[in-house]
């Protein structure tokens, strides 16, 4: 084994379903070998909840719909060289941002929040009470991409893309090589 010192990753899923840490474990036996050469800090991999020191490669999931997921993304850009977005919602906002095209008034959050708590054809509120506690993260007026709210180095499409894929990115940035993908490997049929 190599005495030379291993990248720290550092990992976070904001708004999104947590398909791309999934699929970040579907890079399967080549795993045990990329773990002689990383070891993961924050993340929820890791349950390591705080960054224990600075990372070399941070990769985020998923975009930003409330105050919580920007103080985490600002919070990874500070603490890591390398700013990855995996999946489509990092990139571009995602199935969370279908809350984006939906809102038509003055107020568009409070008739989004009233749809899904008291309007929505299958709620059964019957207090008619949107929750409001202040344990709660506020929410933003919209989804934003990760790209809209710090700079992004690279970005991994898919949803969630394949271990193959994330593989073949983490690879390429260890090693220093990577430029981003060839059209043949991020296109869809």
């Amino acid at each position: 084994m190599s005495d030379l010192p291993k990248a720290r990753i550092a990992t976070a899923s904001l708004a999104g379903c947590f398909g791309c840490h999934m699929a970040l474990l579907d890079i399967d036996e080549r795993l045990i070998e990329l773990m002689k050469l990383v070891e993961f800090d924050r993340s929820p991999l890791t349950d390591i909840k705080r960054f224990t020191r600075r990372c070399d490669i941070g990769i985020i999931e998923g975009g930003c719909c409330n105050e919580e997921n920007v103080h985490v993304l600002q919070d990874f850009r500070r603490n890591c060289d390398i700013l990855v977005g995996i999946g489509q919602c990092a990139i571009m906002g995602g199935l969370p941002a279908m809350r984006n095209a939906i809102m038509h008034s003055d107020e568009p959050l409070r008739e989004c929040l009233e749809e899904a708590y008291i309007k929505g054809p299958f709620t059964q509120n019957k207090t008619q009470i949107i929750p409001n506690d202040p344990a709660l993260p506020l929410l933003l007026d919209k989804v934003y991409p990760c790209s809209e709210v710090v700079e992004i180095d690279y970005q991994i499409p898919g949803c969630a893309p394949t271990g193959d894929v994330i593989y073949e990115a983490l690879a390429g940035l260890l090693s220093g090589k990577f430029q981003g993908f060839e059209r043949e490997h991020i296109r869809f049929d």
